[in-house]
């Protein structure tokens, strides 16, 4: 295992279980402190495919994968005031969401490998953060999937409220969904500053 993947693993994992705990925290009415640490391990598994391959980010995401379901079977068995701080539909989702959302990132990042610079990152975390948001409010929430599990309370996500706020009438978790995939957009933007300088270094180490 090299030096890199090595990182890029301990990177992935702190970055899952950090996200895991700040996801309890709220800013406001529609976000969590988790919404601005997530979208960093789309940074670490595009940094990884850039500098070892497709094959070494897909390991990473494994990892983040195995850690990301060991803290939702861990947030379930912690009750908080209105019962598990984690419920089996989020678990569910969290895990769908990440895998997929990554996966994609990955693959599309390594066709894109040999445009420009910043193509890469940008296109293809916009895609994993995009389906991420959608799958994981879709699964977690929506009152269509109770099936999913049906002993899951989700009613308090279903009242119609404006989105965001000021927008048409809209169930309360697409708000949520909307500004956390704002949130995931803009840290994706901000990321392209480090993700060039990181390569720019490389470049200039194996130079």
């Amino acid at each position: 295992m090299t030096r890199t993947l090595l990182l890029g693993i301990l990177a992935m994992a702190i970055i899952v279980v950090a996200s895991n705990i700040l996801v309890q925290f709220p800013i406001g009415q529609w976000l969590t402190w988790g919404a601005f640490s997530y979208p960093l391990t789309f940074l670490v598994s595009e940094l990884v495919n850039r500098f070892q391959g497709v094959a070494a980010a897909r390991r990473v995401i494994y990892v983040g994968f195995i850690v990301g379901l060991v803290c939702s079977v861990i947030g379930t068995q912690i009750i908080g005031e209105f019962g598990p701080i984690v419920t089996m539909r989020v678990a569910i989702g969290s895990a769908v969401a990440f895998f997929i959302g990554q996966m994609l990132d990955v693959n599309l990042f390594d066709k894109l490998r040999r445009a420009a610079w910043w193509r890469a990152p940008f296109l293809s975390s916009f895609l994993g953060s995009s389906v991420d948001t959608v799958l994981f409010f879709t699964i977690a929430f929506a009152a269509s999937l109770s099936w999913i599990h049906p002993a899951t309370d989700v009613s308090w996500a279903a009242g119609q409220v404006p989105l965001l706020g000021l927008g048409p009438e809209v169930p309360f978790w697409v708000s949520l969904g909307v500004a956390d995939w704002l949130v995931k957009v803009s840290v994706d933007i901000l990321a392209l500053m480090p993700f060039r300088v990181a390569i720019a270094k490389y470049a200039a180490r194996v130079a």
